[in-house]
């Protein structure tokens, strides 16, 4: 056979032009401020300002402790102290490029071992500019996704590839430390094997799972002592509040048909999937249900053709994406979230190894036309859509064209009022928001804090009351809301709901 595209390429170049590919992409990203969970996390965030917090990081929860402590994710926080060194939007935005880059090279290069050049360069290129992947790379914050994505990518590699024990361990255990999806990387190696990409000798597989015990339970083991001592409080998307576990199951079956799109046709993207732009799923005969189903079913007959034909990475890719997929799908456990872009990037991986080994087996005069324009496409939709996450205003106009049912528009719309120091609208955009969807704690306490800040206590009394009377535990989702209006200057505000947090607190 005669080489072409990434086959005629050296290693060198063929991994310089995904990377490139991955940097061009995003360099309207280097314009971009801080939007979102930016804020709290690192420009509102004292913890971050202190140069000790690169290594205080790994004793300290994710989210800071008056917000409620939650997650562990040591080194994003890490590094973004480091990055405080420097300081100024943009270079945290460069350095999210660089992930993202490094990302974008590892597949490749997994893709190339466990394939050939062409497979390579196409499943690189692919991954380095799939639209899926903006939220990831764009937003600050994202970049938890990407370099746990990262680390998983490596220590697969050097399980499957390497056959390095120690090698793989330390990967992952940094891949933990970035976000817990990492925790996939054992069952991405195990089906490897199934799938027969690659087959250590017995006593070596079992030398790589006693690597995995040790790793876990060190990680479980920090994790705990770190997060022992801060305040718990549900974490479960608004949208199953109050819904049965048959309900949360059926609703996560239906948004694999919005997973299914994301991944395979990003042309509508969205930073909100809350309600009521996404509502329960209460009967399996919903349509919706039957949507989810049939694109798990088609995903399953995919993966069966690629095992009974032998296509090892096809089938390796496929079900990359379900076991990458599985910890946010919904579908053992309820999560944080419904769906968010940001939380495929890992999936995503799978997707670009499958479809870069199946391109490869086309004839070169239809491999480059179709490779080049997929690229292209990606490209440009992904470039087109950085700018939506350039700071909050952008961010809240995009969700309220984007997704006009959904009450987070409006409830972001509130925050923006009460920094713009005009309260009255912020409370009014607060009721707009609850008029969409009553599910949301951290709704009530906005409109609470909006409406302590415009002088009408009665009315934040009467939100208050009606959120502590449907028994949701609020504690943290006061103290967050507290320091949010204190940071913005309404220390009387903040003051009463640090005076109602304690209240309750106390037996």
């Amino acid at each position: 056979m005669a080489q072409t595209l990434g086959d005629s390429l050296p290693p060198r170049r063929l991994y310089l032009a995904v990377a490139a590919a991955a940097v061009a992409v995003y360099l309207g990203a280097l314009a971009n401020r801080f939007a979102m969970d930016d804020l709290p996390l690192i420009v509102e965030n004292p913890f971050v300002a202190a140069p000790s917090s690169v290594w205080r990081a790994f004793m300290m929860p994710y989210w800071p402790p008056d917000m409620g402590g939650q997650l562990y994710r040591p080194l994003p926080v890490a590094s973004w102290a480091l990055d405080r060194l420097v300081d100024g939007a943009p270079w945290y935005h460069f350095v999210n490029l660089l992930w993202h880059a490094g990302a974008s090279v590892a597949v490749a290069a997994l893709a190339g071992r466990l394939a050939e050049g062409r497979a390579a360069l196409v499943a690189g290129l692919l991954f380095a500019v799939h639209p899926v992947h903006v939220e990831a790379v764009a937003n600050v914050v994202g970049r938890a996704e990407l370099m746990a994505g990262l680390f998983v990518v490596l220590a697969v590699y050097a399980a499957l590839v390497r056959e390095s024990v120690g090698w793989s361990a330390a990967a992952w255990a940094l891949g933990l430390a970035c976000k817990e999806n990492a925790a996939t990387f054992p069952a991405l190696v195990v089906w490897a094997w199934i799938v027969g990409l690659a087959r250590p000798p017995r006593r070596r597989r079992m030398v790589f799972v006693a690597s995995w015990a040790i790793v876990g339970a060190l990680y479980a083991a920090s994790r705990s002592l770190v997060l022992r001592p801060y305040a718990r409080f549900d974490t479960v998307a608004p949208i199953f509040f109050g819904s049965s576990p048959g309900v949360v199951r059926l609703t996560a079956l239906a948004a694999l048909a919005d997973v299914a799109r994301l991944l395979v046709f990003p042309l509508t993207l969205r930073a909100d999937y809350s309600p009521a732009e996404r509502t329960v799923v209460t009967s399996p005969l919903d349509p919706r249900a039957a949507l989810g189903l049939a694109c798990l079913v088609i995903w399953g007959i995919l993966l069966a053709v690629a095992l009974r034909t032998g296509r090892k990475l096809e089938a390796y890719g496929l079900g990359w994406i379900g076991i990458a997929f599985l910890p946010v799908a919904n579908l053992l456990f309820p999560v944080g979230i419904l769906i968010a872009e940001r939380t495929l990037y890992l999936p995503s991986v799978g997707l670009v190894l499958a479809a870069g080994a199946w391109l490869a087996r086309l004839p070169r005069g239809r491999l480059v036309p179709v490779a080049a324009a997929l690229v292209l496409l990606g490209g440009v939709r992904s470039a087109l859509r950085v700018p939506v996450w350039r700071d909050n205003s952008t961010l809240t106009l995009s969700i309220l064209e984007d997704s006009p049912e959904s009450y987070v528009g409006p409830k972001r719309m509130s925050e923006l009022y009460m920094e713009r120091r005009d309260p009255a609208k912020a409370l009014h955009a607060a009721r707009l928001a609850l008029g969409l969807s009553s599910l949301d704690p951290t709704t009530y306490i906005a409109g609470a804090a909006a409406a302590l800040a415009a002088g009408e206590p009665r009315v934040a009394d009467s939100l208050l009351s009606a959120l502590e009377g449907l028994c949701w535990r609020c504690l943290g989702y006061y103290r967050r809301e507290a320091a949010f209006a204190r940071g913005h200057g309404y220390a009387a505000a903040a003051d009463s709901l640090e005076a109602r947090a304690r209240a309750l607190e106390t037996p």
